[in-house]
């Protein structure tokens, strides 16, 4: 009896010291250890059971077991093949160890680091839904789409270079080029030998690019002259091949080509002091008098309806980009609060953290679930352009929100790119305006479920 009398002394002693330490209840109204076993005489054993849960749950509020952080909150990859989901962990060992130490240090000195693209090449991730016939893997679109989100995960600048060679200016040879330019041209870029940009957005001329280019294209003979300036071209200052978009003088209608960057006539200007997605290499290209040859006009490209086809599809790919940058911002932030402490334990434990975290994972997941089922109907051939924009849309503006809120839980340390989040943010204003604005997808939306135009 002497020995369980001891026992429960200690933890007495224990509960109290612990109690007293984090001021709770009416424990931290006594002084010393004697004035317990008073106070303890007027408690019946139902009180005794509650005060030591009281004092488990004081120590493990202070150790608490943190679980692995797990942003995949519905199991969006379980939707893969087991063969899939390998490679989309080589892409996230990738992106961990070779991108994710340097993403900062090159975000923030505007430059690309060029040392990636033989660990890109040996993924083998150019072209996954392109024709085996070109050299692309004849994949699923639902897989391009998760490997978008993984890269932009850690950086969503690396994500956008990807996007932009394999997105739009593979996509615009593979759409709008006929067989001869396919054969050509897709195997040399899908194996990253050679690298593609995309030219569509003017200095003056962005949303109403269906209308109103002014870069102009006139044809003499077998030669074809192209006159103006585009803006904004990511990859352009090294890109090897720059898909075009002119308006033809004779026709009015809008023709795509194929130019090398070191035609005569064809001069680019990177882009400086950006405030988003530093590491891609935006550009100002000019044309002036730059002739290109008819084999290297875009044989199927006609009209903006055609061109309209490209943006379609890379459109998705933008919305997976949204994705994996507001993964990445809820990851890191999730993983600070579990450090940060405030008050004495970590700030992961208070309501209104726990609050903000609900509310950015409700929106990961919901954007999760809308671009995987896009890719589903991507992959039965049934995509429609208001799908796309609404997927756009949704997933650009959430990811704003998220990586807002992500800033706010790091406080002022939100701001520095040491934590990554600042980079995050960053970057979701670009998403949030490329490949068709809010406004502009919205109206695309609004058309769909009305009937009517809502275009000037």
């Amino acid at each position: 009896m002497e020995n369980t009398w001891d026992t429960l002394s200690e933890k007495l002693k224990d509960a109290y010291q612990g109690a007293e330490k984090h001021l709770k209840g009416d424990l931290v109204k006594l002084a010393s250890l004697p004035h317990i076993f008073s106070f303890l005489k007027d408690i019946d054993s139902e009180g005794l059971l509650l005060l030591l849960d009281q004092a488990r749950k004081i120590k493990k509020r202070k150790n608490p077991k943190l679980p692995p952080i797990n942003a995949d909150f519905y199991d969006i990859q379980g939707l893969l093949t087991e063969d899939e989901r390998q490679l989309l962990g080589k892409v996230r060992t990738f992106m961990l160890a070779e991108v994710a130490p340097i993403a900062n240090e090159y975000w923030g000195k505007a430059e690309f680091p060029f040392q990636i693209i033989d660990g890109l090449k040996k993924l083998n991730i150019c072209g996954l839904s392109f024709d085996k016939s070109v050299g692309g893997q004849g994949r699923y679109y639902l897989l391009e789409g998760m490997i978008g989100e993984e890269i932009a995960r850690t950086d969503t600048s690396i994500c956008t270079f990807w996007g932009v060679h394999c997105g739009l200016a593979m996509t615009s040879i593979d759409l709008c080029g006929d067989d001869a330019q396919r054969q050509k041209f897709l195997p040399s870029m899908i194996s990253l030998e050679k690298i593609g940009a995309f030219g569509l957005t003017e200095p003056d001329v962005g949303s109403a690019a269906s209308m109103g280019l002014k870069t102009s294209c006139k044809r003499n003979g077998d030669t074809w002259t192209i006159n103006g300036q585009k803006k904004w071209i990511g990859n352009a200052t090294f890109a090897d091949y720059i898909i075009i978009w002119a308006k033809d003088e004779d026709d009015h209608q809008v023709k795509g080509f194929i130019v090398d960057r070191q035609t005569p006539g064809l001069t680019t200007e990177k882009i400086e002091h950006k405030l988003s997605l530093r590491t891609v290499q935006n550009a100002l290209i000019t044309l002036k008098d730059c002739k290109v040859k008819e084999e290297r006009r875009l044989q199927k490209a006609n009209s903006f309806k055609d061109t309209a086809l490209v943006l379609r599809k890379t459109r998705v790919g933008v919305a997976w980009q949204a994705v994996g940058c507001a993964k990445g911002a809820y990851e890191n932030t999730l993983a600070y609060t579990m450090k940060r402490e405030q008050f004495g334990r970590p700030i992961a434990g208070f309501q209104m953290t726990q609050d903000m975290l609900a509310q950015m994972l409700s929106l990961l997941t919901a954007m999760q679930c809308m671009v995987s089922r896009l890719s589903q109907l991507q992959d039965l051939g049934k995509l429609s352009d208001e799908q796309a924009s609404l997927a756009k849309i949704f997933c650009t503006v959430s990811c704003r929100q998220i990586t807002s809120m992500s800033r706010e839980l790091m406080g002022g340390n939100g701001i520095l790119l040491t934590h990554n989040v600042g980079r995050f943010l960053a970057d979701a204003e670009a998403l949030y305006s490329y490949e068709g604005t809010k406004q502009i997808n919205s109206l695309v939306v609004g058309r769909a479920i009305t009937g009517m135009s809502a275009f000037t």
